[in-house]
């Protein structure tokens, strides 16, 4: 599942690409299992509106949008420069939201209308420029919902403060691993980020989260900011189906030390990478480097 690194990759770029364009119609596949908001809310909402930018909340990718779409359309350099500000129009408001996850397979594409539409294509937003948003989902896992004030649980790791980090954990027995992925505390951290974020901060995944010593909480907390920060900026993890808004993988799979490498010597000491399940998810570890 695509996690905070690829989800924030995929926003950028399709805020590069698509802000300030206007969504003309929006064509919604037969499968109802993508759609979290009803087929004709999506409709209603994204119909006609500008999207005003792009951006990640957690795990979900959200745009922002705003009413009367001629009036936001851009207006020509010379014709701003003649014009006085009585002439100008009102900014629009934000009206709504459209909330895309992308669940374990789900893709965002900007593609030109004559590319063939890929199996699996649950929608597609036509916009003013010619060009086509699409959702491509093979397992139907993600999911399509549109808001108006559109509130994720959890705190965002990289906003979040070393007093408000520490005091999430403090006093949960659950494994340090499972408290990382609980969505309810930090929103975005997935397997492979807590995998590694644990790695660089010296601690089995198994500990208690309430074991942490004062030393250990902010040697977590630096390991999470700089995995999160160093996988955004080499596009995310492409272990799967992840392909950011462009088609491209990302690069970040290339620095894994103990995710996915069962078995295989610690890049630090040497001993085999050891794998175990907490909570039904695999986690991966150093028995030397981790304590």
């Amino acid at each position: 599942m695509p996690e905070l690194p690829e989800v924030e990759t995929i926003a950028r770029g399709l805020a590069s690409r698509v802000t300030g364009d206007v969504i003309e119609s929006v064509w919604l596949g037969s499968k109802p299992e993508p759609l979290k908001s009803t087929a004709s809310e999506i409709v209603t909402t994204l119909e006609s509106t500008r999207i005003a930018g792009v951006r990640r909340v957690g795990k979900h990718i959200v745009f922002d949008l705003e009413n009367g779409a001629r009036a936001s359309s851009p207006v020509p350099r010379k014709s701003r420069q003649k014009s006085s500000k009585a002439e100008m129009p009102a900014p629009p408001s934000t009206t709504a939201q459209w909330i895309v996850h992308l669940g374990m397979t789900g893709r965002m594409l900007v593609c030109k209308p004559d590319q063939p539409v890929e199996k699996h294509t649950h929608a597609v937003a036509r916009l003013a420029s010619g060009r086509e948003l699409r959702f491509v989902d093979p397992r139907r896992f993600g999911r399509l919902s549109v808001a108006h004030e559109f509130e994720a649980t959890g705190s965002e790791p990289l906003e979040v403060g070393l007093d408000l980090f520490v005091e999430l954990f403090r006093g949960r027995k659950t494994p340090i691993k499972s408290a990382l992925l609980n969505q309810k505390l930090l929103r975005g951290v997935g397997n492979i980020y807590a995998d590694e974020s644990l790695f660089r901060a010296g601690i089995r995944p198994r500990r208690r989260a309430a074991s942490l010593t004062r030393k250990e909480r902010p040697r977590l907390y630096a390991a999470i900011q700089e995995v999160l920060k160093e996988a955004i900026r080499l596009g995310g993890s492409s272990v799967s189906d992840y392909v950011d808004a462009d088609g491209e993988e990302g690069f970040f799979q290339l620095q894994h030390r103990v995710y996915g490498r069962e078995g295989e010597p610690c890049l630090v000491c040497k001993a085999p990478i050891k794998r175990v399940v907490i909570a039904g998810r695999s986690s991966h570890y150093c028995p030397k480097c981790q304590k």
